[in-house]
């Protein structure tokens, strides 16, 4: 039986540490419009996994900014973040193989129209260190 992660919190601890300026959590709340930049990190339904230690997860990856260009741009570093620098890496606890794209970032509708939201979908295949 493959050994399932916290593949949400393994993202949103390292994209904590690769992207400073803004705020990495899971879920929304009511101060989204005071705590922007914010990237969301959600594992969405689907996925699979080889039965061993091999787990594809289907991730949901929302970025909302205060313009735009500003959702576009730090979306394109997230993309480029996922396709790139995490394909291959390694922390205590996983390791991240193939990553790729499923939806690429594009503005998706918010109901809040002070804000701005542009989102990809990821598959992420990733097992345990050990």
């Amino acid at each position: 039986m493959t050994a399932l992660l916290d593949i949400e919190g393994e993202l949103i601890a390292r994209a904590n540490d690769r992207f400073p300026a803004a705020v990495v959590r899971d879920e929304l709340d009511n101060n989204l419009a005071s705590e922007l930049p914010t990237i969301q990190i959600e594992q969405v339904p689907g996925g699979g996994d080889d039965g061993l230690r091999l787990a594809r997860h289907l991730i949901d990856i929302n970025v909302y900014a205060a313009t735009r260009a500003e959702a576009i741009a730090l979306a394109n570093s997230v993309h480029a973040w996922v396709t790139g620098e995490l394909r291959g890496s390694t922390s205590d606890t996983a390791v991240i193989g193939l990553t790729g794209p499923l939806a690429l970032p594009a503005p998706r509708p918010y109901e809040n129209t002070g804000l701005r939201r542009v989102g990809a979908t990821y598959q992420i295949y990733v097992h345990p260190v050990s």
